[in-house]
């Protein structure tokens, strides 16, 4: 009896380790701290971003083990994920994107928080200014030159009538809708907006939107890019064109255009954050990092889906971007 009792509680603590829905990765090496790292979902510009925090902290020197969560795009688990980080008490904690650091913030005051990749953090509530942190937290911002975007791509393609799909739980997707009614505004544009709750309801949202838009924007919703091959086979169908404001989601072809920072850059930002932090910098004392730099960014034109919406893409946009996807190959310069 004493065997199956301590066989059974054997099981019992893997399922508890296993709670997020078979999502934790654990990097242990014996090191001096143990960083966990939770993401809201997996696709691969928070790929990017987690993997630019950890080789910042390896090249500092810092030895760490480090407690790799996602969350799936559910906020319960994200929620779940921050109660283990608290009775673990890990040494620092990397939220990327504003679900899971707003989760993580209301469960924990006594870790270090360092977001990454939170477009809003004053909307989000994690802290009332941006020019420093605020007790515990503090982090990165990927807020979007949205008018700008906007600007070419009604130059590009004549939108007039402009789609735009969001995740209803995402604050930073939720915030950008009246930073694109304002430029909608401006430029002469109507807005047309669909929203989802998660990722299988993609396809369906941008299959209402395609006959409507003349195109489609996509800000930095984690969750409609964890979706996006079901979106661009939509539009590509409907012979519209996407704007992406996330490169990186954009690399293997279907946008038409594709502007916005360096996911990895944003990764490696977030972790001079959290070496700062460890090395003894209060949180409170750290600025919101920006990505303002040009270096920062990246611009990807995609002549396969222009060729195919009918659009010729102007030299002048051609000189600037840094990648070109043609006949299926991505070119970097």
């Amino acid at each position: 009896m004493k065997k199956i009792i301590a066989v059974g509680l054997c099981m019992y603590a893997a399922v508890l380790l296993a709670f997020a829905g078979g999502a934790k990765e654990t990097q242990a090496d014996d090191g001096a701290v143990t960083i966990g790292i939770a993401k809201i979902v997996q696709h691969a510009a928070l790929d990017q971003v987690e993997q630019g925090v950890i080789d910042v902290i390896t090249e500092s020197g810092i030895a760490a083990s480090y407690d790799l969560q996602n969350a799936n795009g559910d906020v319960n688990t994200a929620a779940q994920i921050a109660n283990k980080y608290k009775a673990e008490h890990v040494d620092a904690i990397v939220a990327i994107a504003t679900p899971v650091a707003v989760a993580m913030a209301s469960t924990i005051t006594d870790i270090p928080i360092i977001f990454g990749t939170v477009n809003d953090p004053v909307g989000a509530g994690l802290l009332s200014t941006t020019e420093h942190g605020e007790g515990n937290i503090t982090g990165m911002s990927d807020a979007l030159p949205i008018h700008t975007h906007l600007s070419v791509f009604k130059e590009i393609a004549g939108i007039e009538t402009l789609g735009y799909i969001y995740t209803s739980s995402e604050a930073n997707s939720v915030t950008a809708i009246e930073q694109i009614e304002a430029a909608c505004a401006e430029l002469g544009m109507e807005l047309i907006t669909q929203s989802i709750t998660n990722s299988s309801e993609v396809k369906q949202a941008a299959e209402a939107l395609a006959g409507r838009v003349d195109g489609v924007y996509l800000t930095t919703d984690n969750t409609v890019f964890s979706a996006l091959p079901a979106l661009t086979s939509v539009f590509e169908q409907a012979k519209k064109p996407v704007f992406s404001a996330d490169v990186t989601g954009a690399m293997e072809g279907g946008c038409m255009i594709a502007s916005g920072f360096n996911y990895y850059k944003a990764g490696r930002a977030t972790g001079e954050i959290v070496v700062a932090v460890l090395n003894g910098t209060a949180p409170e004392e750290i600025p919101v990092r920006f990505m303002t730099e040009p270096a920062d960014s990246d611009l990807l034109i995609d002549l396969d889906a222009a060729a195919n919406c009918g659009i010729t893409i102007p030299e002048s946009y051609l000189s600037q971007a840094n990648m070109i996807y043609e006949n299926g190959v991505l070119t970097q310069k």
